[in-house]
């Protein structure tokens, strides 16, 4: 997994989410715009990330273990058990 790049600064962040509030559609492959990176911070607990390009890629996301979401890649997550998380984004 990559590293978010120096030179870019957070703008945006979720609210923090739970298995049970996850919104649907992070569940489902998405992409972020175009010089829109993201930052998957999980609080509590464990999150299963899937990178879908270039090559398929699936990482267990914790709290010592945060997930990058590189611009325009097809990703999306599944909670493993209860959890709460939020994701900031950069650009």
């Amino acid at each position: 997994m990559k590293d978010l790049p120096v030179n870019v600064s957070p703008y945006k962040r979720t609210p923090e989410f739970t298995e049970e509030s996850v919104p649907t559609g992070l569940l489902n492959d998405h992409t972020t715009k175009e010089e829109v990176w993201g930052k998957i911070v999980v609080l509590e607990g464990l999150l299963e990330y899937t990178i879908q390009e270039p090559a398929l890629d699936i990482i267990e996301l914790s709290p010592e273990q945060y997930g990058v979401v590189e611009p325009t890649i097809k990703h999306h997550i599944k909670p493993l058990g209860p959890v709460r998380f939020f994701v900031e984004f950069y650009r």
